[in-house]
């Protein structure tokens, strides 16, 4: 997710970053990981605001923000945080100048489902999985939209059904339920599955995928619900995992 919204964002042209982050061990590491991205690829960071878990007011935060100048605003933070963020940002009209973009870098459909179009327009975010991306990924989501009262899924839950389908699928490979048979056989099948192409599982467990970076729709570009992004680049995954020599895995031959 940092390399995604980091890396592929400052190719869009979002060079000055300044970061919105909660201020607990997860928004730290979100925010160190991305601004690291972010300095490779030639951007700059221009300062970051780390606000209290649960806030209900963000105003001086996004004040901070906005008097910065940064192209991009940096959401390290998540759930209700980022949905009161996201809902202030566009209270102020920091987003509506088009001089700064907000991005979000933990975020799902349902949240954008749950802001709506004219709140989240403009955002970008990085994901694994979209449903409107292919015929496969349509298949699939449909079928989710069916049984889930008409919600869509997120990459996490597509994500959940591809690693329990190659599960099984390495579990008729291995001709066991063995677990050391079947990680290795899961380890040497590829990934091919609605959601990821040419996929695999690296030796610390890390599965290889590309990544997408998106940007929410505005509300005069979408067809009807549920079309809320718009792709902006993929990310390799050689460019969206950090390498297997920088792994702290204890299983991994060094």
């Amino acid at each position: 997710l940092a390399a995604g919204a980091g890396r592929a964002a400052v190719k869009q042209g979002g060079d000055t970053w300044y970061f919105l982050t909660s201020d607990y061990a997860f928004g730290h590491s979100l925010e160190r990981d991305t601004a690291a991205f972010v300095t490779a690829a030639g951007g700059k960071v221009l300062g970051s605001a780390r606000h209290p878990l649960n806030s209900s007011d963000l105003s001086a935060f996004l004040l901070q923000a906005q008097s910065s100048k940064a192209k991009v605003i940096g959401l390290a933070n998540s759930g209700g945080d980022l949905v009161n963020t996201v809902k202030q940002a566009a209270e102020f009209g920091i987003t509506a100048s088009g001089k700064q973009k907000l991005a979000a870098l933990l975020i799902f459909i349902n949240d954008i489902h749950a802001l709506g179009l004219h709140t989240a327009q403009g955002m970008m975010l990085t994901s694994a999985f979209y449903w409107d991306q292919n015929e496969e990924t349509r298949k699939f989501s449909e079928r989710f939209q069916q049984r889930m009262g008409g919600r869509m899924p997120t990459m996490v839950h597509a994500g959940n059904y591809g690693a329990m389908m190659h599960y099984l699928k390495a579990i008729k490979a291995a001709g066991t339920t063995d677990a050391g048979k079947v990680i290795g056989a899961m380890k040497k099948m590829p990934i091919n599955d609605f959601m990821t192409k040419n996929g695999s599982i690296r030796e610390d467990g890390r599965v290889l995928r590309d990544m997408y970076l998106f940007e929410v729709k505005k509300p005069n570009e979408s067809k009807g619900p549920w079309d809320y992004y718009k792709q902006l680049a993929v990310i390799s995954s050689a460019d969206s995992v950090r390498p297997l020599s920088e792994s702290a895995c204890p299983l991994v031959k060094k």
